[in-house]
């Protein structure tokens, strides 16, 4: 209609981040709460003393049964949670989204694994707990949280909430979750962590890509909602050459 605009289409702009605010945000509640409550375990000297008698089982019962296909397999996993591997993983996520312009996805990529670095450090040192005896990989460092646990996890879960489509995730998210908890036994499996170490590496890095998403869509939404929509000129506000007046001659 003459006088009128029309919105620009809608695949120049970028997706919603979160499809379903409130069912990420109640996942993510639940599962900080949960690595809070790990953490807090392990941080009091009293349930420490239990937790470490399961982990003393796990171990032994991890020792007892090895065998070389599965240790094969856990020491592969050992590889892919090294920083070789996990960091060009990352730079090629961050580029891919910076060639798409997917800068909300690129912003709740980053900050998840940027946190999860920065936790890392401050809660080896804070924590500074000894690691299980007779490691079958090198290790460095302390052993609480498991570092390649929680880079495996904030990893595979940030990337499928910035590379796949929100109605699309379901299948993606549980192989993420499934590699994380794969990635955690193997640790505990090979003796390079407590068991409890994995198990808190896993809820640690799920927590920074959920939480990350989480705020990083909250922000997309409020600039959305105070952005007004993008138009482009309607071909009928143009004059036909048809509806052009008489050209008048000089005068």
């Amino acid at each position: 209609m003459p006088g009128l605009s029309r919105p620009a289409g809608p695949a120049r702009a970028e997706p919603e981040l979160l499809a379903a605010p409130g069912l990420v945000a109640a996942v993510t509640v639940v599962t900080i709460a949960l690595t809070a409550g790990v953490f807090a375990a392990v941080g009091d000297h009293g349930t420490l003393a239990s937790i470490q008698r399961l982990d003393d089982a796990w171990l032994r019962l991890m020792s007892s049964g090895r065998t070389t296909p599965v240790t094969d397999i856990a020491e592969a996993f050992n590889v892919l949670g090294l920083v070789y591997v996990t960091l060009p993983v990352r730079i090629a996520v961050a580029g891919f989204l910076l060639w798409r312009r997917r800068w909300w996805s690129l912003a709740a990529f980053v900050t998840a694994v940027a946190l999860s670095e920065v936790l890392i450090g401050v809660l080896k040192g804070a924590y500074s707990r000894v690691r299980p005896p007779a490691s079958l990989v090198a290790t460095t460092g302390t052993s609480f949280p498991s570092g390649h646990a929680i880079a495996a996890s904030v990893t595979a879960v940030a990337a499928v909430i910035a590379l796949v489509p929100a109605g699309r995730r379901a299948w993606w998210a549980a192989a993420a979750v499934a590699f994380s908890i794969l990635m955690g036994l193997s640790r505990a499996y090979l003796g390079a962590h407590w068991l409890s170490d994995a198990v808190a590496g896993i809820l640690l890095g799920t927590s920074c890509a959920l939480l990350a998403a989480l705020v990083v869509g909250e922000f997309q939404r409020r600039s959305t909602r105070r952005s007004p929509p993008a138009t482009v000129p309607d071909p009928a506000d143009s004059p036909s050459p048809d509806r052009a007046g008489p050209r008048r001659g000089p005068p």
